[in-house]
């Protein structure tokens, strides 16, 4: 869906040609302009049918968003998985505070905990809308491929360190993605104590019963950086050791 602004050209069936003066995203109305009229049409994306200049339909979408975007990233990862880019890895991790979650993109080499930090592959649940590659704050709707697109156009080259095979890595994250999408996704951190002999599994939206499917594994490699679960870190140091430098150190 392209995005609308005060200056979009608009068509609506009654009015004709228009341009839009103002646009409240928050309820879904827009006010516009048509032909030589002085006076402002306010108009409702839901019901008034109005459409780009070029005929396509301009669609508000009434359900909320996600509370945090972590499934709709596993399902992008899992789609360029199947394009070729077996190289990219999704580490996602609750802030102290564990109202939101944090999540980071990274290519290349699957190192857990030297993650290369690239502008646009990190954010947290608490930000995600204005996250400059994803397009959350202005195309809450987007498809998976599109979601795809849009990190392929902003980071070329970032995204071509994950073309190559990590079957293991792949047919874990596959299988963890029918699991779980698209109301659940997972956890590479934990509250506190050893770590838990499954992978944790958090909700993405509210209203939606805890997961009560069959245990998971973790990633592979993942259990062998502890050589005694009994000093695996809580998700708190998890958290101060993996964060990428600058990466919302403050919005805990």
């Amino acid at each position: 869906m392209k995005p609308i602004a005060p200056g979009t050209v608009i068509f609506h069936r009654f009015r004709g040609y228009g341009v839009i003066t103002s646009v409240n995203l928050l309820t879904g109305w827009v006010a516009a302009r048509f032909g030589s009229e002085k006076r402002t049409l306010d108009l409702n994306l839901s019901t008034d049918e109005v459409q780009h200049a070029d005929g396509e339909p301009i669609l508000f979408r009434r359900a909320p968003p996600d509370r945090m975007p972590h499934a709709r990233l596993m399902g992008m990862v899992r789609e360029l998985h199947r394009a070729g880019y077996q190289r990219l890895y999704l580490y996602s991790w609750p802030k102290p505070s564990g109202l939101h979650w944090r999540w980071h993109l990274f290519c290349g080499r699957r190192s857990w905990m030297e993650r290369a930090r690239r502008e646009g592959w990190y954010g947290s649940g608490a930000d995600y809308i204005f996250n400059p590659v994803m397009g959350w704050n202005d195309q809450p709707g987007a498809t998976i491929p599109e979601l795809a697109s849009a990190l392929a156009q902003f980071d070329p080259h970032g995204l071509a360190q994950a073309l190559g095979r990590d079957e293991d890595h792949s047919n874990w994250f596959a299988k963890v993605c029918d699991a779980l999408l698209p109301d659940y996704a997972f956890s590479l951190g934990w509250s506190e104590g050893p770590m838990p002999e499954s992978l944790p599994v958090i909700p993405v939206r509210q209203n939606v019963p805890e997961y009560s499917g069959p245990p998971l594994p973790w990633p592979p490699g993942w259990q062998g950086m502890w050589r005694d679960t009994s000093l695996a870190m809580p998700s708190a140091r998890l958290n101060k050791l993996f964060l990428p430098s600058g990466a919302g150190a403050g919005d805990d």
